[in-house]
């Protein structure tokens, strides 16, 4: 069974929360998010969204953290004030982590 957790400010979290995802947490800095991450990551949650602020502030620690593994599988949403810019690059990662094939435009 996959298990869904959530990292990412109060609107991003809460939206979360009142869509059913039970294991999510309000962070504020990247020393929260580390934290936050870490825990989900030991409770082999099996899907990770983070706002994608958050993720920019600790790329190279979820980089090495996850490495090539396949789960768990990060997803970097825009927070209420972010863009959406990159997400393409994301699925073509995600690709190549999954089937070991990069994916050319």
């Amino acid at each position: 069974m996959s298990s869904v957790a959530v990292i990412g400010d109060i609107d991003t979290v809460s939206g979360f929360r009142l869509g059913g995802v039970k294991q999510a947490e309000v962070v504020n800095t990247s020393e929260e998010a580390i934290a936050a991450f870490d825990k989900f990551f030991e409770d082999e949650i099996s899907i990770i969204i983070i706002t994608q602020e958050l993720a920019n502030q600790i790329r190279d620690y979820i980089n090495r953290k996850v490495g090539s593994d396949v789960l768990p599988m990060i997803i970097e949403i825009p927070d209420k004030d972010g863009s959406s810019e990159g997400s393409s690059d994301q699925i073509n990662d995600l690709i190549k982590r999954v089937i070991g094939v990069e994916m050319v435009k």
